[in-house]
């Protein structure tokens, strides 16, 4: 009897231990492995608002490994390609970035980028970074009208459009963040300086964080020129959010920085050398961030190279204009939320045009060229004749006269502007000329041209590249300085005529017999009927591009006190209204002695 008792004891405590040991993790029997969560990154950049696609090499192509050139671009097919592309995917990602808008197409520029907006509402943009080209009108502009749909002027007509849908714009639908634009004087980011999307993990949530981030070129720029913002550094700003996102528990992590470098032509490939401040980002940017998405220079490359402490990582560009989205493919590791980053892929896909546009899509291209037809043909002002960039020997013209006299008036409005005096680059020596079309008196070939009347699309044609006008202080000589670069040594022995228009209530003569830097005397030099003062303070609106030397005039160098006014479109369209007929302007304001 007791052998069997003993036998049954046994057994029991044996199948005892068994289910104690198959309850405890780590003893005798191994969970089992989860897999790592799959997280799709979806991104373009420097969209420019370019709807429709551009047929140039330059814009609408891009090289393979051969050198093959293949067809991309065009919202339609960035959208199809979206598609595809997120098809099998539970966790994907959409972002930008940077300058989205404030391009150059006009069927978006005339109504105030709202069309990009819809665009990257409709192909689910989850959250952008600022670029420089979104701060091209004002900080105000982009957070209150592009990202929460405020109206100004009059509905539908200078804002809030109708789009293509029927409805009347709203804003982003996505978030739009930088972490290092700033008030002058503030270390405090003026948008939410990162974004946290949550991935699904089976039952739970992993967060994946977004450090975004500006060019630090911004503030200054000739077109997104903020005297009142400021920049921070961009490594240690990244760095210092990387740690913040740690502390949240915030393992995976991104940085998406609107600033760009060159690494080659080929749209998927890195050259041995890459160069540019990203590729000086990428060595010292934290080793908490696992991806750096990037912008800025229109500049096509794949690249995984070192983090500071010598693990792989992407950094990437793709391009511009919509001819390639790129794709990095993390992976998670579930039960930390760490970014593995071996089996982490990256890969720069061309929008080729061999597939099917997205008929939603080409709805809304179609709906804006339409509408920038109707916005080009609106009549905006009269002329009693020809207003043309034809100069006389003096360097005037009456289109040149007029954006000064335009540019005076915009100063002379806004609220710290009071300029006494106005100078615009009619023919600069080096950069792009501000003139660039005439207005003529004779009706043109669009239907709704009449004789003297001028149009939407013509004012906006005429004079302008979206560049804002700024009024400084400069001293008396650096005015005077600046009518001496008017004419400029070439290596070739010759003289280049490069002309500054002036306002109307500046006259000057010069004695072009005299050595280059010695033609015009500050006596010689009529503001508002006094003589020029070399020692006095003047307030002179410009452009920006002519006051940061981008024109090649260098006698501006050191202005103060800056105030932004308007963007030369606008002050010289609003001057033209401001008229009940305007005439030409008589060619009176500079006058050759001898």
């Amino acid at each position: 009897m007791r052998t069997p008792l003993r036998r049954r004891i046994a057994t029991a405590a044996c199948l005892a231990l068994t289910a104690l040991v198959a309850a405890q993790p780590g003893m005798a029997q191994a969970q089992p492995r989860e897999d790592p969560v799959d997280v799709q990154l979806l991104s373009i950049t420097d969209f420019h608002g370019y709807l429709q696609p551009l047929n140039d090499a330059a814009n609408g192509t891009v090289k393979d490994a051969q050198g093959n050139s293949i067809v991309v671009g065009g919202a339609a097919y960035v959208a199809t390609h979206l598609n595809n592309l997120r098809a099998g995917h539970r966790n994907s990602i959409t972002f930008s970035t940077g300058d989205n808008f404030s391009g150059w197409p006009t069927e978006v520029a005339y109504h105030a980028d709202e069309p990009t907006i819809e665009f990257l509402n409709r192909i689910g943009v989850d959250f952008t970074t600022v670029g420089n080209h979104e701060l091209d009108i004002s900080l105000e502009f982009l957070r209150d009208h592009m990202g929460k749909g405020h109206c100004f002027g009059q509905i539908d007509l200078d804002s809030c459009f109708t789009d293509s849908s029927g409805r009347r714009f709203h804003g982003a639908d996505f978030a739009i963040s930088t972490a290092n634009i700033t008030r002058k004087g503030s270390d405090r980011p003026l948008l939410q300086p990162y974004v946290i999307k949550h991935v699904t993990a089976g039952h739970r949530q992993i967060p994946v964080g977004f450090i975004n981030l500006t060019t630090p070129t911004t503030v200054t720029g000739s077109t997104s020129y903020q005297p009142q913002l400021d920049n921070l550094a961009l490594v240690q700003t990244a760095n210092r959010y990387a740690a913040e996102l740690r502390r949240r528990g915030v393992k995976a992590i991104v940085a998406n920085i609107h600033e760009g470098g060159t690494a080659g032509d080929v749209y998927d490939r890195c050259t041995t050398n890459p160069t540019g401040p990203v590729f000086d980002f990428a060595k010292a940017a934290s080793p908490d961030i696992d991806a750096i998405v990037t912008g800025h220079w229109h500049a096509l490359f794949n690249c995984s190279l070192p983090d500071p402490d010598g693990n792989p990582r992407p950094v990437v560009e793709a391009a511009n204009h919509g001819r390639l989205i790129n794709e990095i493919n993390l992976k998670l590791d579930p039960r930390t939320g760490e970014v593995i980053r071996s089996a982490t892929t990256s890969v720069n896909h061309p929008v080729t045009r061999d597939v099917t546009p997205d008929p939603e899509m080409v709805k809304l291209v179609d709906h804006w060229k339409s509408r920038g037809a109707q916005t080009y043909a609106r009549p905006v002002a009269t002329i009693s004749a020809d207003i043309t960039r034809v100069r006389d020997a003096d360097g005037e013209s009456a289109l040149g006269n007029l954006a000064a006299d335009a540019q005076y008036a915009d100063s002379r409005r806004t609220p710290g502007g009071g300029a006494d005096l106005a100078m615009v680059a009619v023919a600069p020596a080096k950069g792009s000329a501000s003139l660039r079309g005439d207005l003529r008196h004779a009706k043109g070939a669009d239907p709704a041209d009449r004789d003297g009347t001028v149009l939407f699309g013509e004012a906006w044609a005429a004079f302008g590249y979206a560049n804002p006008v700024l009024t400084v202080s400069v001293t008396g000589t650096q005015l005077d300085q600046a009518l001496e670069q008017q004419w400029q040594a070439q290596p070739n022995g010759s003289t280049r005529f490069a002309p500054l228009a002036v306002s109307d209530n500046v006259r000057y003569s010069y004695d072009a017999t005299r050595p280059i830097g010695e033609r015009v005397d500050p006596a010689d030099v009529l503001i508002n009927g006094r003589p020029l003062q070399t020692d006095r303070t003047y307030r002179l609106a410009a452009l920006a591009y002519t006051l940061i030397g981008a024109d090649g005039y260098t006698a501006f160098t050191g202005y103060t006190d800056a105030v932004r006014g308007s963007r030369d479109y606008e002050a010289f369209r609003t001057y033209l209204a401001g008229h009940e007929t305007v005439t030409p302007p008589a060619l009176d304001r500079a006058t050759a002695l001898h």
